[in-house]
């Protein structure tokens, strides 16, 4: 397995400090030790409208010369509004993401079901406003989930022209738990639909849960993501950060059951919540960058131990 950093990680989203250029981000990765990307699809990062032939010929060049992958674009995406040319403009996005994660030499474009969005208050992101209004205009449960199948159904066909699989992330609120993932995939019914189950996302930490919900996922697992934040302890050790807001992640026993299943892809950092380090204040882009070195540390780490010992 393999580790990357998702660009929203270096957004200016969560933290007191400047968004990154892809070029800076692909920097920090081929410095801290990753050896791939992923690219949020949207500004400042990667945005269709914003990268024309020249602009994408240039950062797939520069990744290369940096030794570093791109593994995939990710869609924030929405196919659930009860607003038909909403459903279709999310569409167009996506696929323009994918021809975009063509352009690039990467394989991967995440998607959702139906991702709420963030909102930018006092130059800071939040996921409160977006929340809250995710579901003002009224729609059922069946009615969302028929309407999104349709929707990835439609840009599977696309993938398939540029040999682009489609990442479904275990992600609320539509899908709820991975057996939910799992039943979307099945019933999209396209070899370019495939998963990105997540350790965070899963509702339940339990050894027996976490290994059942990966090797169930099995061979349709392409992409996965690890977060949080971690520690140093003063034995030079890197451990989780466990607060009231930060929750354990059962790390662990997902790594090993990705292993035995044979995954030999991506784990993704991200930072994607409001960092805090003391108190109620953004942290800064140094601090960010001592959680990615931290992260990569940890699992690292945790990679060779169970490679070396069966876990």
């Amino acid at each position: 397995m393999k580790l990357a950093i998702y660009s929203v990680t270096y957004a200016g989203l969560w933290y007191n400090g400047p968004a990154l250029t892809v070029e800076e981000l692909i920097d920090r990765a081929a410095r801290f030790g990753y050896e791939g990307i992923e690219i949020d699809g949207k500004r400042p990062h990667g945005f269709p409208l914003d990268w024309d032939r020249t602009k994408r010929q240039k950062i797939r060049a520069y990744a290369e010369q940096r030794g570093v992958e791109i593994v995939g674009v990710a869609a924030n995406n929405d196919f659930t509004s009860p607003i038909p040319e909403h459903r279709e403009s999310q569409m167009i996005m996506v696929a323009e993401l994918i021809k975009l994660a063509s352009d690039l030499g990467a394989k991967i474009v995440r998607i959702f079901t139906d991702w709420p969005g963030v909102t930018m208050v006092d130059g800071q992101a939040a996921y409160d406003i977006a929340r809250s209004e995710r579901y003002r205009l009224p729609s059922t449960y069946l009615q969302r989930w028929n309407w999104c199948r349709d929707c990835i159904r439609e840009v599977a066909k696309v993938a398939e022209q540029y040999g682009i699989t489609l990442a479904l992330q275990n992600h609320r609120p539509l899908i709820q738990n991975y057996k939910d993932m799992l039943d979307m995939v099945e019933e999209v019914g396209s070899e370019n639909v495939k998963c990105s189950l997540d350790a965070p996302l899963l509702e339940n930490q339990d050894d027996s849960y976490v290994v059942t919900a990966v090797k169930e996922t099995g061979n349709l697992q392409v992409l996965s993501h690890f977060g949080g934040e971690f520690v140093q302890t003063d034995k030079g050790e890197v451990e989780q950060k466990i607060t009231a807001r930060l929750k354990w992640i059962n790390y662990r026993a997902f790594v090993r059951a990705l292993a035995d299943i044979g995954y030999d892809g991506f784990l993704s950092y991200e930072l994607c919540h409001p960092f805090l380090p003391k108190g109620h204040e953004l942290g800064k882009l140094e601090q960010v960058d001592e959680q990615v070195m931290l992260a990569r540390q940890y699992m690292r780490k945790l990679l060779k131990e169970i490679e070396t010992k069966g876990g």
